[in-house]
């Protein structure tokens, strides 16, 4: 919890004091000592791994991958600035945005990974909890403290829950790796209900706001939707449920078999009024006077959180209307990738990291440079990574919104296609995971580039495709409108289509398999004349997810194997 405050603290992310400081630097000083025992053979890789694993550093198929904690999403210029030192000083001039809005850096070496550590803790970075069998970083709503629909402000939250989670002795060994989602406001923008806890806030009977609680959600080799638990616990008792939960997890969850661990396979096991049964014991057994968040301690966390200095709007709102009927292109991009702002005369900014033919999630380390020199500038210093491999700028205001796509366009970074069929999720896949069966980052080329057409993207609308190399789901592609499953079939590289998913929160569903893997170009193929299927036989005003619903799989499904 919160310890001394400083003077100066930054826009929109919890300011470390000198204890955390110290936590961090005794972390590096840790881990480089394993290191070194691991260079000269003191430690076998078997003995290693557990220990590189708690600090985010996997060995994939070419070299060590360092995944970097970006907890709840939030990012200042300066920590941006470090990331694209380290893509350039120790990687290959990029970094890879994740859906646990971290980001990853796939080309390290081994012997260089302390200094590297060391460079993030003094920027109040680390790479804890994005590995092992552990709370994992806390995802948090990208519109977080700007949104015009807003309950709470989520961070303040997820702030809270990794103080509590991180190195919590009780669940720094789960039966599995455990994840947490939580959304400020009644709309779901972080699939709360594929997450093993989901958690939606929204205002409660006495104007207090209260969460809801999805319970077992998650995806890979089983995929379930999570099942409510509480529609109203109050934010004190927030922690206090929450490890309840846990706690059941910990004790009735599965360490025989890794494909049976995780918590959704519990609340199927038991069952959900069972299990609901056993987490009101924990809970009511507790001394939860230790545990309940007042109000002065959650002010407390929310005062370490620096807050932007707003000015009055004047003609902002006047002003970006005139630039749009002065340039179309600006205009079709404000569509897209702008988000309503409860501040007036601001607007909230999603860029795209996903232009045509490029690799979703990859941004280069001038690119990142870019975006902290219009974080600077434009945006109170501060950014946020999103679940959906995007970045957001999330306080600019509306009168300087046309030089910020000016300049997100000069380095290609101003594709207008967020929510659109372009703006696809994917895993690294086989290119580096040991783990998939086939690469994710070309189909994604081919399939941006296939629909790269502007027009064709707006008339299509609303489509969310996700991709992902393996049965590990690291794509979502079960939540995707159209998924992509990577398989090996017959040992060649091959893909199988689900459709119909969707993580929003008015229509969740897990998408369903079509038919046979297909080949990389007939996989293609196959998205074209599905959408195709879509267009003609729409009603008006529908969006490609409600057509699949209204007339099945059945006419998609003779679409895509249709003979040519």
């Amino acid at each position: 919890m919160p310890h001394s405050s400083s003077s100066v603290l930054p826009v929109g992310r919890y300011a470390y004091d000198a204890v955390d400081k110290n936590f961090l630097k005794e972390r590096v000083a840790q881990f480089k000592e394993q290191v070194a025992r691991r260079v000269s053979g003191a430690l076998t890789e078997e003995e290693f791994k557990p220990l590189r694993l708690m600090n985010g550093l996997y060995l994939q198929l070419h070299a060590y991958m360092l995944r970097v904690a970006v907890p709840y999403g939030v990012l200042s210029a300066s920590q941006l600035r470090t990331l694209a030192y380290i893509a350039t000083r120790y990687d290959r001039g990029y970094g890879h945005f994740t859906t646990r809005q971290n980001i990853q850096f796939n080309w390290i070496k081994l012997e260089e990974t302390p200094e590297i550590l060391d460079i993030l803790a003094e920027t109040e970075m680390h790479a804890i909890q994005t590995s092992g069998n552990c709370i994992r970083n806390v995802t948090a709503d990208q519109f977080a403290g700007a949104a015009a629909d807003e309950v709470l402000d989520p961070r303040i939250y997820a702030e809270i829950l990794r103080q509590w989670s991180t190195l919590h002795p009780e669940f720094t060994f789960l039966p599995r790796k455990f994840k947490i989602a939580i959304s400020g406001s009644p709309k779901d923008r972080v699939a709360a209900r594929f997450h093993d806890i989901g958690l939606m806030a929204r205002q409660g009977e006495h104007g207090r706001p209260v969460f809801e609680v999805y319970v077992g959600g998650g995806l890979g080799r089983t995929p379930v939707v999570g099942s409510k638990l509480r529609d109203d616990l109050p934010e004190e008792d927030l922690i206090a449920y929450l490890e309840a939960i846990l706690r059941v997890y910990n004790a009735f969850g599965r360490r025989d078999n890794i494909y049976k661990a995780r918590i959704k396979i519990l609340v199927q096991a038991l069952g959900v009024d069972k299990f609901l049964e056993h987490v009101n014991a924990e809970f009511a057994a507790m001394d939860r006077a230790k545990y309940r968040l007042p109000d002065t301690l959650v002010e407390a966390i929310r005062a370490r959180f620096g807050h932007p200095a707003f000015e009055p709007a004047g003609d902002a709102a006047q002003q970006l209307a005139q630039h749009r009927l002065a340039d179309s292109a600006f205009s079709r991009w404000v569509d897209t990738n702008t988000h309503p702002h409860k501040q007036p005369g601001y607007i909230a900014v999603t860029v795209s990291c996903k232009p045509a033919g490029g690799i979703p999630g990859d941004v280069t380390s001038e690119q990142m440079t870019v975006l902290a020199d219009l974080a600077d500038t434009f945006s109170f210093g501060e950014l946020r990574v999103t679940h959906l491999q995007n970045v957001v700028l999330g306080h600019v205001r509306q009168d300087k919104l046309y030089q910020v796509w000016q300049t997100l366009e000069q380095n290609g970074l101003g594709t207008a296609n967020i929510g659109f069929i372009t703006d696809i999720i994917a895993c690294p896949g086989l290119d580096y995971c040991a783990l998939a069966n086939a690469r994710s980052i070309p189909i994604a080329q081919k399939l941006s580039e296939r629909f790269a057409s502007a027009t064709l993207q707006k008339e299509i609308g609303a489509l969310r495709l996700n991709i992902s190399g393996c049965i590990n789901a690291c794509g979502h592609h079960h939540a995707g409108h159209i998924g992509i499953l990577g398989v090996d079939k017959r040992g060649q590289e091959a893909f199988q289509i689900t459709l119909g998913g969707a993580s929003d929160q008015d229509v969740v569903s897990i998408g369903q398999i079509l038919g046979s893997a297909l080949s990389e170009d007939e996989t293609v193929d196959a998205v074209a004349r599905i959408v195709d299927v879509y267009l003609a036989r729409r009603e008006p005003g529908e969006q490609f997810i409600q057509t699949c619903r209204r007339l099945g799989t059945a006419p998609f499904k003779d679409a895509a194997y249709a003979i040519a």
